[in-house]
């Protein structure tokens, strides 16, 4: 057995040596590779977004109105939940806890899937509770999507 594993460490050895022994300066007779061009993902116009939002069952983009209010709650229940200068990723992680509001009626799953989505679970574990949670979706059910 360890005859075996010495010598796949050995193959595996003289592979990678074989790999790096080859150059990456291209042979005289053959042009380098262009780079590949760098692209971005295209942008969507708030219209645009909306609508795929709505075709996803998920509200559409706040107001500025229902955004700060929205932010102010989660700010009242702690402030470290919305993480400094992140403020448009707690709005998306809230659009997307609507959909789990129009998915289900269930509080305590509500309330776990809140506390995960924002990762309170993860890097607040002094207040990931139940009642935290609940309050998360509550604060998003009353800015970002009260008709569900």
């Amino acid at each position: 057995m360890r005859k075996n594993i010495t010598a796949g460490l050995v193959a595996a050895a003289t592979l990678a040596l074989t790999l790096t022994a080859c150059g990456t300066t291209p042979e005289p007779d053959r042009p380098a590779a262009a780079p590949a061009p760098v692209t971005t993902a295209p942008s969507l116009s708030p219209e645009a977004r909306d609508s795929a939002q709505a075709a996803a069952g998920l509200p559409p983009e706040p107001t500025a109105e229902a955004r700060q209010a929205y932010l102010d709650a989660l700010n009242a229940i702690d402030t470290r939940i919305v993480k400094p200068g992140k403020e448009d990723q707690a709005v998306s992680r809230g659009i997307n806890q609507c959909g789990s509001i129009k998915g289900t009626k269930d509080e305590n799953k509500l309330a776990q899937t809140a506390l995960d989505r924002f990762t309170v679970t993860t890097r607040l574990p002094d207040i990931a509770t139940p009642e935290t949670g609940k309050k998360i979706t509550k604060a998003v059910h009353t800015h970002l999507c009260p008709d569900f």
